[in-house]
C-alpha cells in the first residue's frame, strides 16, 4: 500500500498535531489503543520513529519516497536537516496546501492530479513536483471560483498577484515558517543507522 487511507485521528492521537493531515480535532485525550496512555518511558528508537513517522504522514509520503528524500538531502553541501525539509515543503501539493488553496495536502495532490493546475503555463499532474524560485502556479480552468485570494496567513516564500490569477514561488522557505513541529535530526539518525 503506498499512501495511508485509514483513519486519521487516531494518526492525530498517536503522533499530535500534523497541520497538513487533516483539520479534524479529536475529543479524545490518550493514544489510540486498548490500554491508552503508556507510563513507561519510550525507548531512542521510539522516540525517532515517531518523529519518522510525523513528517511520513503529514507530507502523505510513502516509505521509499522519505528515504530517497533523506539520500538526496545527505548529497548537497548544506546541513541535511535544512535541505531535507525544504525538498518536502517545495513540493507542489504543499504549496498549494501552504497558498490556502485547500484544507490539507492530500486535498491538494487530489487537484493537481484531476490537471486543474498549471506550472509556467503547462500542465501538471505529478504532485511530487519541486517547485523553483520564479515559478508561476495558475488554474488551468478560468472560472470565477477558481482564484487565489491573499491572506494574512499566506507564508513570506509564496506571493499572490490577483490580477493573473496565480501563485509565484519567490524563495525557499525558512526553517521558522515551518507549520510541522518536528525534530528533523532524531529523523536524521532514525535512517543513519541503515
Amino acid at each position: 500500500m503506498s499512501r495511508y487511507r485509514g483513519p486519521k485521528l487516531k494518526i492525530i492521537r498517536r503522533l499530535g498535531k500534523l497541520p497538513g493531515l487533516t483539520q479534524k480535532t479529536s475529543k479524545k485525550q490518550n493514544p489510540p489503543g486498548q490500554h491508552g496512555k503508556q507510563t513507561t518511558k519510550p525507548s531512542t528508537y521510539a522516540v525517532r520513529l515517531i518523529e519518522k513517522q510525523k513528517l511520513k504522514y503529514n507530507y502523505g509520503l510513502n516509505e521509499k519516497k522519505l528515504y530517497s528524500y533523506i539520500k538526496k538531502a545527505r548529497k548537497s553541501r548544506q546541513s541535511t536537516t535544512q535541505v531535507l525539509l525544504q525538498l518536502l515543503e517545495m513540493r507542489l501539493d504543499n504549496i498549494l496546501y501552504r497558498a490556502g488553496v485547500t484544507h490539507t495536502i492530500s486535498a491538494a495532490r487530489q487537484l493537481i492530479n484531476h490537471a486543474h493546475i498549471l506550472v509556467n503555463n503547462q500542465k501538471m499532474s505529478i504532485p511530487s513536483y519541486q517547485c523553483k524560485i520564479n515559478d508561476v502556479i495558475s488554474y488551468r480552468l478560468k472560472k470565477k471560483n477558481y482564484r487565489f485570494k491573499k491572506s494574512s496567513l499566506l507564508p513570506s516564500f509564496l506571493e499572490i498577484n490577483e490580477l493573473q490569477n496565480c501563485l509565484i514561488v519567490k524563495n525557499i522557505i525558512s526553517r521558522s515558517q515551518i507549520l510541522l513541529k518536528i525534530d528533523e535530526l532524531l529523523v536524521i539518525e532514525f535512517y543513519s543507522k541503515n
